[in-house]
């Protein structure tokens, strides 16, 4: 049996996950939970197989838990689901050290084909993006400019090329609109950059809102 925490703070979505996983026999949801510091503290108090874990969690990012799981439970397969299917999301995921990939559109098959995949250890990259990730992103020659942001800066940066604004952006990743503004300042600078038309112009150019 496959011993799952469900990491998402929508309830909706973490009941769906629980409905469609009861009826697998193989697997089953041992615990849920709905911020970054929760799923650290379920992580201490029992043993799972696999966390499967969305990236934008309250008090804590995805990057965040994975960095801190890598060092106290580091044997811990951990799967991404998200609403996120830009390429670079998947490669700082997987370069953080999540074991697998997938976007919350795929049908409940493929979910469960992934969970199965990394618990017996093995990589899971969405099939919408699998192809773009190791045949094209990963094989850029030389380091891209925004592989100098930091995991913020880079979440800023992708929401920024979405043509969000500063108001939007500090909603949605729980900020004040003075430290958007502080990281975007950042950001132009770390990239050589203007303004927000040369992020979008780099961002289409790159092929990171793919």
């Amino acid at each position: 049996m496959i011993k799952i925490l469900v990491a998402d703070d929508h309830p909706v979505i973490r009941q769906g996950i629980t409905r469609i996983l009861e009826e697998t026999p193989d697997i089953s949801v041992s615990a849920e939970a709905d911020s970054g510091s929760a799923v650290l503290e379920k992580v201490m108090q029992s043993n799972f197989d696999l966390i499967l874990l969305d990236i934008s969690m309250p008090n804590r990012d995805g990057m965040d838990i994975i960095k801190e799981l890598k060092i106290i439970r580091p044997n811990i397969p951990v799967l991404i689901l998200t609403v996120h299917s830009e390429i670079g999301y998947a490669m700082r995921m997987l370069e953080a050290g999540a074991s697998g990939y997938l976007t919350k559109d795929k049908a409940p098959s493929e979910l469960i084909n992934a969970i199965r995949t990394v618990a017996r250890g093995g990589t899971y990259v969405d099939s919408s993006i699998g192809g773009s990730l190791f045949f094209g992103y990963g094989l850029n020659q030389g380091k891209p400019l925004h592989e100098n942001l930091s995991h913020r800066q880079y979440q800023i940066m992708l929401k920024i090329a979405q043509g969000k604004n500063t108001v939007d952006i500090a909603r949605e990743l729980i900020l004040s609109p003075k430290t958007v503004l502080v990281h975007r300042s950042n950001i132009l600078q770390k990239m050589k950059m203007k303004n927000n038309a040369d992020i979008i112009h780099y961002a289409i150019q790159n092929k990171l809102l793919d």
